[in-house]
């Protein structure tokens, strides 16, 4: 989803970053050697069901990548942001990455070197970190807009980014394509992805791939999803920003909602069995079909009250975490941001919801 990158500093609720490793600006440069051999999985290439498990608590590094230029909604990826994330005891970066204005407009959709060299930067740092890296092919917008022109195209930046990555460990796993919506039906996604797959798997056969429904990897939309069933080595995602008029009051992009500005969310039993029941729907849908599930998003805007946010977030997260989902937080530093860049900590609120165990929280 597209979201805005206002920053709240709030000085006296941000968490500095440990002062136990070297500055951020004399951080030793980060460049990893692609290995067929896992880092973390010596026994061979994980199951679906072990991949899940170990992405566990992820961050979503929103605003960045999948701008239409890096920059242009405000984040700019800094090499000190995979080390904040590592020392705060978070498992795993979610990095969404917009490869179709980095790329020839014509037949063969070539990606750019350049691009590719900042998408291997940033997949280095989280992996050298050893956290799981998931590359999310975000806001490819003109498959929304007509997917039988744009099929071709989509599948042919994966050929190229699967090729490329074909030499690097388990801990890089591929999201075929966030929030398919608008012209995106069922019956078309479900082809094109079962072609996606194809594609990805004639030069990563072992790899995890994570894959969603239509509906902007709408919850109740998982009952329209069809895998191949030979293909084992899939996580489904589904996302969630519920109560809308909660998370997403007074956020720039969603008509009308100004209108939600000072809705709260308390904790009540209704409100957290709307929850229970939502996410319940997913965990059996899960079991029925046998796949690990990922909650890919979640979070609350910024205007929201901070204690309703980390109420919600925390809930959310306890619930995912109880079903053996795991999870990824929107997002790092923009307008949902768990951490503050300009004060260059984290919301000790949002980072105590997320991760209450957390080496850098007291208490």
């Amino acid at each position: 989803m597209l979201f805005g990158c206002g920053i709240l500093t709030t000085p006296s609720t941000v968490v500095q970053p440990s002062t136990d490793t070297a500055p951020a600006n004399i951080l030793p440069p980060v460049r990893i050697t692609p290995t067929t051999e896992p880092a973390i999985f010596p026994g061979g290439w994980p199951d679906a069901y072990a991949m899940n498990a170990r992405i566990g608590r992820a961050v979503n590094f929103g605003n960045a990548l999948e701008a239409p230029a890096e920059g242009d909604w405000g984040v700019v990826l800094h090499e000190e942001y995979f080390q904040n994330v590592a020392d705060a005891g978070f498992n795993a970066i979610r990095l969404p990455v917009r490869w179709n204005t980095h790329a020839l407009e014509e037949s063969p959709y070539t990606i750019h070197p350049s691009f590719f060299n900042r998408v291997d930067w940033a997949v280095d740092n989280a992996l050298s970190r050893g956290l799981v890296l998931i590359l999310d092919f975000h806001h490819f917008t003109d498959y929304m807009d007509c997917a039988a022109c744009e099929r071709t195209r989509l599948l042919m930046f994966w050929e190229q980014i699967a090729e490329h990555y074909r030499g690097y460990p388990p801990e890089l796993v591929f999201e075929v394509l966030n929030e398919p919506t608008d012209e995106v039906a069922a019956g078309e996604w479900n082809a094109t992805l079962a072609s996606a797959l194809g594609v990805i798997r004639a030069s990563n056969s072992e790899r995890t791939v994570i894959a969603g429904p239509v509906d902007w990897n709408g919850l109740w939309s998982l009952q329209t999803l069809e895998l191949p069933e030979d293909d084992r080595n899939l996580i489904v995602t589904f996302h969630y920003y519920s109560p809308f008029e909660f998370t997403h009051q007074g956020a720039e992009w969603a008509e009308g909602s100004e209108a939600w500005l000072g809705t709260q969310w308390t904790g009540s039993p209704a409100e957290e069995n709307a929850v229970r029941g939502d996410f319940q729907f997913a965990a059996e849908w899960g079991s029925v079909h046998h796949r690990p599930v990922f909650l890919g998003e979640f979070g609350a805007y910024e205007k929201a009250d901070m204690p309703s946010r980390a109420r919600w977030t925390a809930f959310t997260a306890r619930e995912a975490e109880a079903l053996s989902f795991s999870w990824a937080y929107w997002e790092f530093c923009a307008g949902f941001g768990v951490f503050d860049s300009l004060a260059h900590g984290w919301r000790e609120p949002l980072l105590r919801a997320l991760l209450p165990n957390s080496p850098l929280l007291e208490g």
